[in-house]
Order: C-alpha cells, then sequence, then structure tokens
C-alpha cells in the first residue's frame, strides 16, 4: 500500500512539474547602423539581463541598394553573448533576387566569423505583404539550403501574416520566428495596443508549432504631417525637415504589466522577448537603459523626481533629478521659496516668473528626463533659497 501511494505521489508530482513554464528569455535588439563610442557602457550595463544581441548587419532598400552597418567587432567579442545577425530587406522592395540576397548574407556571414565573431543564427527582417508570402516562401527555402545546417534561420513576422494560407509554409523553412507586435498598424492610433499583442502572441502560438519570440518596443516616434497624407515617421534618425512633430512613446507600464501576464502564462511555444532597442546615451528616442532593465526584471516602476542646489557666494545652480527607475516626463512646474534674489534665470526648456519670494519655473515644450539622470534647470542668485519650501508640479 506504502508503495502505491508513494508511486501515485511521484506521477502526481511529475505532472505538476511538467507544467511548470520555464522563465522568458529577454535579448535585445542592436539596430544602430554606425557603432560610436556610446556603444560599450550600453553594452556592458546591459550584459546581466538580456541573454542575447541580435545586431543589425546588413539593409537593401529599393533601387538594389545595400548598406552595411559598422559594428564593433571587438566589442562584440568582449560582450561575449551570443550574436545573432538581422538582414533587412525593405518591405518595398519590387522582388526578391535569391541569388544577390544570398550572396550578400553569405559575404556577411564570412565577413563576421573573419573578424573573429562566432554568429549564433541568422535573421531575416522582410515587412511582405500577404500577397508575396509565396515568393518570400520561396526564397527562406532556398535560403535554408545554402546556409550552413548548423546555423539556425530565424524571421520576423507581421500579425498580418495570420490571414494567409501561406503561414505554415513559410514557417517550415525557418528554426524560429519572431512575431512584431509594435507599430504594425497606423501609427496615428500608437505605437502599441498590449491586449492585441496578447491576441496576437497566443493566435500565433496555434498555428506555429517551433518556437517563437515577441519583438516588444523601448521606445519612442515623431510624426510628421505630410500635406494631408499618410504621416512621415521620425525615429532613431532625425529628418532634415521642418513641421510640427507629434511624439509617440511605448509606455513601460503598460509593457511591464504585458511581461509579467505572459511571464505567468505564456502562450505554447513562445520562448522569449526581444526589446527593441539598445538604448543608447544620446538616443533620444528610447527608453534610458535603467527603465529597459527594470521593465525586463519586473521591478516597481517609479519616478523620485527631486530638486537639488549647488551653492557658491549666494549663486543657486538649481538642478532636477530622477532617483528612480522610471523615465519621467519634465514637469510642468517647479516653485522654488527664495529671499532677496539679485538675479534669476531659467535654462533651455523653460520660462522663469519671479515675485517678491517666489521663483516660478514653467515648462515651455515636452521633454523626458531619464531614470537615473539629472537636468539643469536654471540659475538664481539669493540671500536664501528654503530648499523645503519648494514644489515639483508634473
Amino acid at each position: 500500500m506504502r508503495f502505491i501511494v508513494g508511486l501515485f505521489l511521484g506521477v502526481l508530482l511529475a505532472g505538476c512539474e511538467q507544467h511548470v513554464a520555464p522563465p522568458l528569455d529577454q535579448q535585445l535588439y542592436v539596430w544602430q547602423r554606425q557603432w560610436t563610442p556610446a556603444h560599450e557602457p550600453a553594452l556592458r550595463d546591459s550584459h546581466d539581463d538580456f541573454s542575447t544581441l541580435r545586431v543589425l548587419a546588413l539593409q537593401a532598400f529599393p533601387g538594389e541598394r545595400w548598406r552595411r552597418a559598422r559594428v564593433d567587432p571587438a566589442l562584440l567579442k568582449a560582450d561575449g553573448r551570443p550574436l545573432i545577425a538581422v538582414i533587412r530587406l525593405d518591405g518595398q522592395l519590387q522582388s526578391l533576387d535569391q541569388q544577390q540576397v544570398t550572396e550578400q548574407i553569405l559575404q556577411v556571414i564570412a565577413d563576421w566569423q573573419a573578424q573573429g565573431l562566432t554568429l549564433n543564427g541568422i535573421e531575416i527582417d522582410h515587412d511582405a505583404g500577404n500577397a508575396r508570402l509565396p515568393v518570400y516562401a520561396e526564397f527562406l527555402k532556398h535560403l535554408r539550403a545554402v546556409l550552413p545546417p548548423s546555423l539556425p534561420l530565424s524571421i520576423t513576422a507581421l500579425p498580418a501574416w495570420l490571414d494567409s494560407a501561406q503561414l505554415p509554409a513559410l514557417l517550415r523553412s525557418v528554426d524560429s520566428s519572431v512575431l512584431q507586435v509594435h507599430a504594425v498598424s497606423d501609427p496615428r492610433l500608437g505605437l502599441f495596443d498590449p491586449e492585441q499583442a496578447l491576441k496576437w502572441a497566443k493566435a500565433w502560438a496555434r498555428i506555429s508549432d517551433k518556437p517563437f519570440y515577441l519583438a516588444l518596443p523601448a521606445y519612442g516616434v515623431a510624426l510628421l504631417s505630410d500635406d494631408g497624407g499618410a504621416p512621415v515617421v521620425e525615429s532613431e534618425v532625425q529628418l532634415e525637415r521642418g513641421g510640427q512633430r507629434r511624439e509617440l512613446l511605448a509606455d513601460p507600464q503598460q509593457l511591464s504589466q504585458l511581461a509579467k501576464t505572459l511571464r505567468e502564462d505564456p502562450p505554447e511555444h513562445l520562448t522569449g522577448l526581444i526589446w527593441f532597442r539598445l538604448p543608447l546615451a544620446n538616443d533620444r528616442r528610447a527608453w534610458s537603459l535603467a527603465t529597459l532593465r527594470a521593465v525586463a526584471r519586473g521591478d516597481v516602476l517609479n519616478s523620485q523626481l527631486r530638486l537639488s542646489f549647488k551653492e557658491q557666494g549666494g549663486l543657486y545652480d538649481i538642478q532636477l533629478d530622477n532617483r528612480g527607475n522610471l523615465d519621467s516626463p519634465w514637469p510642468a512646474q517647479i516653485t522654488l521659496k527664495a529671499r532677496d534674489c539679485a538675479g534669476a534665470d531659467a535654462l533651455t526648456g523653460y520660462s522663469l516668473q519671479q515675485s517678491a519670494n517666489l521663483l516660478t519655473f514653467t515648462r515651455l515644450r515636452d521633454g523626458r528626463l531619464p531614470a537615473g539622470g539629472q537636468r539643469a534647470v536654471g540659475w538664481a542668485r539669493c540671500a536664501h533659497i528654503d530648499q523645503g519650501g519648494s514644489h515639483v508640479d508634473p
């Protein structure tokens, strides 16, 4: 009897263990065509939270134009994380020349290996319309045949492909897929919808029997009007044109909640999350790395705005600090109790109104203060500033 009970408990425990989902892998896209010294601290500080780097390597543009990304192989070798080279084939390409595209990809592989880099995979990023999926599927079948058998092949994928009968054939030639759930519809409606993203992920899991990832946004864009037509999108590269810009930013709180939901109840075959993109210190439209790491870890997010003062001989430099882990909009207004001020002024982005015992700094334009960042707001030459009497109005 004791043996039967023990056997029953063993079977029960084994069944329970089968339902324990492994933790979701967290990876990063490195999407800068020109590498700079800012990559070194960004790679170093992201190392412990993101397992794999998916690095933009090559882009094909309409008109048979190709552009290599100028990566820093020494930094990638020192970093040591698995590398996946991403080949971006513009969705507006008139056709896919199998031989030409394949030659370009094989050359990238050879060049990276010659620089001492070990590739752990190739990813093809091609936003093909549904009507062109049969041709794309044939290309992927051809590419899989010429790539080394040991080199995994993955593709980015669009939710629109869920409606195509060609999707199973497309997925047969690849080892995994990356479902892009950001900026896939009219950008005027926003960069990201967490409820829709979850629906797409569950629908993808019902079709794909292979590992797949979700590509999630950690960035913003600006929309520029184009004489009543579709808006022009400005992202990491500033466009040489004027006009009003409407800023859109993926909400870290929304992404954090979605990541939590996916960790607790992942769709079948979902292997991990890939964040777009590795933020550099001068990337004004990406989340700070501190915020991205906090979201990836599932930490509670909060901004902690504080004023700090540096005083020398009655001259105060007024600075705003964000001591939290969440990037914060510039506060709308900052008020300081001050006495006997001989002069004061605001710095870029703010205006100053001065009364007998009050300095009021008012925001003139939108901006963000990254987590862990500081920003000078203004200066004042006063007999005394009551630091306890300062107030920051979000």
